[in-house]
């Protein structure tokens, strides 16, 4: 497998989502990074063939199948290396991990990312796809960070999102809040559950994978 990867939260999702499952790069896949800074991703031809969206990231599998889109890679991982298992043991398991996912990825990380662009990142991201106006990213930005406190009360004093364990759902908690660090975001105040979740994972082989420099 090769994971064409670069900076920003999916990209590190599904490699903490790799590191979860123990498969290191290379021994069990080999990953090829994009300069996304530069739109490298969105200029190689070789890439836009793999992925015509020029989005990251892209599991390349042996035979040449493409997968695009950090969730259907996860879930592609988790089936073809069930353990340690990530998503779910049973069916019910199976659908609280995948609702808290798809909160998480409706109510923080669409208006997060959003909000991003329009503001912080407009310089990167305007010249390069469509954006939200200044004005609707700042309201996208006090939207997530509504969000953020929604689930912070959700998350009360566990230490996991779902299934009493580490899952999908943490991962997507775990990473972008810290993609959020890395540009200049903080938690907003009374976001005291959500500190203490990071700060309890921050030592996880996984989570090291955002100190490391790209």
């Amino acid at each position: 497998m090769i994971l064409h990867s670069s900076l920003g939260p999916n990209p590190r999702l599904v490699r903490m989502f790799l590191a979860e499952k123990g498969l290191a790069e290379g021994r069990d896949f080999q990953r090829k990074h994009y300069d996304i800074i530069t739109g490298e991703n969105r200029q190689d031809a070789s890439y836009i063939a793999k992925n015509p969206l020029g989005a990251m990231p892209t599991l390349e599998l042996g035979d040449g199948t493409c997968l695009t889109e950090s969730w259907p890679i996860c879930e592609y991982l988790e089936e073809r290396f069930p353990n340690p298992n990530l998503i779910g043991t049973s069916a019910e398991e199976d659908a609280e991990v995948r609702k808290w996912c798809r909160l998480i990825d409706q109510e923080i990380v669409v208006p997060m990312t959003m909000g991003f662009r329009a503001t912080g990142g407009r310089p990167m991201f305007e010249p390069r796809m469509r954006v939200l106006s200044e004005a609707a990213g700042a309201e996208m930005m006090d939207y997530a960070n509504a969000s953020w406190l929604w689930l912070d009360k959700a998350l009360g004093d566990k230490a996991h999102v779902a299934a009493g364990r580490m899952t999908l759902a943490c991962l997507m908690v775990y990473c972008f809040a810290n993609f959020g660090f890395t540009v200049g975001w903080t938690l907003p105040d009374g976001a005291n559950n959500i500190a203490r979740f990071l700060d309890a994972h921050k030592d996880r082989p996984s989570a090291g994978i955002w100190t490391q420099s790209e």
